[in-house]
């Protein structure tokens, strides 16, 4: 074996395989190969007294792995460590040369941004040694990620049994629930708005009160509304026609946050959804000629565009749709964002979403024709609206309209699909000219509470906060739902938005967190530990003092919490063991809630709560494909919802929401009776 690539995922593993030819072989590590140990001091992995020193292990499930890597390595002439491009990606290739006896100072390091031909030989032209500032940074957080988790987590599951906490999970979590007692704290105030329609050459539009006697109008209840009303009774005089020309610059090619927030919104994709589709993306699809990484690697925060993509973007954009729509915008990095990294863009402008299409499925068509728009209109040139804003007047009240028309598309030319905007005609006015409304009409209204946050609020709340980084909060959101913390909620019956709600296990851990841990589990300080973090990474900051530091700060805060949090006692269920006569109390388990003794571990007597009355199946109107039977929506056991049909269970036919064919276990099971059978 002349050279051994190693790289995180087996499908990358293909791809670039066919691009370096028989002299290489390209291997997966399947992601990370060791971990912090769970053994010694208080099971941390880390020696605090030894200037946080950690411990690594190799993961249980990676010991072959690492076996046949080392095997590997010992016969090859040189061993290059191709994994992603990020901190995360450094730390295992560091790992991974520890594991495999690699010199530190050898130049094995390989790093590409897009999974393309030219990308993968040009990378492996230029090797580095391995980045230690990067390594020190994910090192760091790691160390913080384990002493909060485990510290933390331990003394809230002993005082209020829940299950866990974190740096950036419980700040996330503290979001939610200070949004949601901003709701319950909100008093609604009453206001009135005053209304007049009118037609003008079979065009309809309506003007809205905004100014009386040349100051701001504003109507606290209905007898102020019902004065406005009476005086404005009559004809209306145009006294006002003013007309721009206004531009919408094109949107910046997506970053991590960007792309899960306009998958969210647009596609209705979760963050966790929208990251695994980019994934594949991204390591590769066999279009035909081979597998290729059709998009860039999508973790990023950097909007950064290669002078290769934006000349051959350009040179699309005149052949395509002509001069006047290529624009010569630049996108660049804010300062916080790493200038290695490019946007989130398709590795090749000729691999068009519906040159692609036969070889995607479903969603990872719709992700990379969102990205592939989203990264050509970025260069095209701005949108322009003509805006027109009329004000007629009547007895000293001024009434407005506004009116909008797309005078030239630019960028929208390709991201229409996505933009929301659309046009609202006036017809035409001329100062002087007298109208009749066709109806007047005042409304009472009420002030809203905020929002709830959905996904993408969320994650943008999180981003502009500077807390955690893009590719974390997927995890950060799975997690919180996972633990009982929040719930998922339809803002309406029909509805398709979803919301976060905190569950009262969310809002005591945030409430408790708050009166014992406000001065760390704070958005400042994350992101001031964000800060920290890209200092050591730029090799500007000490790994050791910044643990230090935070070490010294939390460990009293800590002790503080065990002395004087209050511990909450499980709910009593008001019967007796049958097995040693202690009281039964509920439990909380990983599947729900159940009933065990109170002498536990003594006493191990357990059974099922009481369950709650199912959900009754919802008709669909839809007609079963195998019997003719209506389709039924029900939900399972693990919470979420399928079709399976009414005539259940002598027909069981199932599919998801979407139409995709299910197969039930006992269908599956026949399948591989009769497969061996038959063999």
């Amino acid at each position: 074996m002349k050279n051994l690539v190693i790289v995180e995922s087996p499908s990358k593993s293909k791809t670039i395989g066919k691009y370096l030819g028989k002299n290489y072989t390209v291997v997966s590590s399947k992601g990370h190969i060791r971990d912090l140990a769970i053994r010694g001091k208080e099971g941390l992995g880390v020696d605090i007294e030894n200037d946080f020193s950690p411990v690594y292990e190799i993961s249980k499930d990676k010991k072959d792995v690492v076996k046949d890597l080392q095997s590997k390595a010992k016969k090859a002439d040189h061993v290059y460590l191709a994994t992603d491009p990020d901190r995360e990606g450094e730390a295992i290739s560091w790992h991974l040369a520890q594991e495999l006896g690699l010199p530190e100072d050898s130049e094995d390091r390989v790093t590409f941004h897009e999974i393309t031909k030219n990308a993968v030989i040009e990378a492996f032209q230029a090797p580095r040694k391995i980045d230690m500032d990067l390594v020190h940074s994910q090192e760091t957080r790691r160390i913080l990620d384990r002493i909060i988790g485990f510290k933390l987590s331990k003394l809230l599951n002993n005082k209020i049994k829940s299950k866990s906490a974190g740096r950036v999970q419980s700040v996330a979590l503290k979001l939610i629930v200070e949004r949601e007692k901003e709701i319950e704290a909100f008093i609604p105030e009453e206001y009135w708005t005053l209304d007049a329609k009118f037609i003008k050459d079979d065009i309809p539009f309506t003007a809205s009160l905004a100014k009386i006697n040349g100051k701001k109008a504003k109507l606290s209840n209905e007898t102020e509304a019902m004065e406005a009303y009476n005086a404005c009774r009559g004809d209306f005089t145009v006294s006002e026609v003013k007309s721009t020309r206004r531009s919408r610059r094109a949107p910046m090619p997506f970053i991590t946050s960007t792309l899960q927030q306009e998958a969210s919104t647009k596609l209705s994709f979760s963050a966790k959804r929208t990251m695994s589709v980019a994934q594949r993306l991204y390591e590769g699809i066999d279009i035909g000629n081979g597998q290729e990484g059709l998009i860039t690697y999508m973790r990023t925060d950097s909007t950064r565009l290669s002078a290769s993509y934006m000349a051959a973007a350009r040179q699309k954009i005149l052949s395509e749709y002509g001069k006047a729509y290529a624009g010569g915008y630049t996108a660049k990095n804010d300062a916080n964002s790493q200038d290695a990294h490019e946007a989130i863009r398709p590795t090749n402008i000729e691999n068009t979403p519906e040159k692609v299409k036969p070889y995607l499925t479903g969603e990872q068509f719709r992700l990379y024709k969102l990205i592939y728009a989203r990264a050509l209109a970025s260069q095209m040139t701005a949108a322009k609206y003509d805006a027109v804003t009329v004000t007629l007047t009547q007895n000293g009240y001024d009434f407005t309209a506004a009116g909008s028309t797309l005078a030239f598309d630019g960028y929208l030319k390709v991201y229409a699909p996505y933009d929301s905007g659309k046009d609202v005609i006036l017809p035409d006015l001329q100062e002087g000219e007298v109208l009749t409304p066709e109806e007047l009409k005042a409304n009472q209204h009420f002030t809203e509470p905020p929002a709830r946050y959905t996904e993408a609020r969320l994650i943008k709340a999180l981003e502009e906060e500077g807390i955690g980084r893009p590719s974390t909060y997927a995890m950060i959101i799975d997690t919180l739902q996972a633990r009982n913390y929040v719930s998922l909620e339809k803002t309406t019956a029909s509805g398709k938005t979803k919301v976060f709600r905190p569950t009262p296990q969310g809002t005591l851990t945030t409430e408790k967190l708050d009166e014992f841990f406000e001065d760390i589990i704070n958005v400042k300080y994350t992101a001031e530990m964000e800060t920290m973090l890209d200092e050591i990474a730029e090799g500007n900051r000490k790994e050791t003092e910044t643990l230090r530091s935070f070490y010294d700060r939390f460990t009293p805060l800590l002790d503080k919490a065990y002395e004087n949090m209050e511990k909450i006692k499980p709910e009593k269920v008001g019967e007796t063991c049958p097995e040693c006569g202690g009281e039964l109390v509920y439990r909380t388990g990983r599947y729900g809630k159940f009933i065990s003794c109170s002498n536990f571990p003594k006493c191990r007597y357990t059974r099922q709560s009481e369950e709650k009355e199912k959900e009754a199946p919802e008709p669909t109107g839809k007609i079963c494909p195998e019997c003719g039977g209506e389709l039924l929506k029900r939900k399972s056991r693990y919470g979420t919802y399928f079709l399976g049909c009414s005539n259940f269970p002598k027909c069981r036919h199932m599919e998801s929401l979407k139409g995709e064919s299910i197969a039930s276990r006992r269908k599956t099971t026949r399948r591989k009776k009769a497969d061996h059978e038959n063999s």
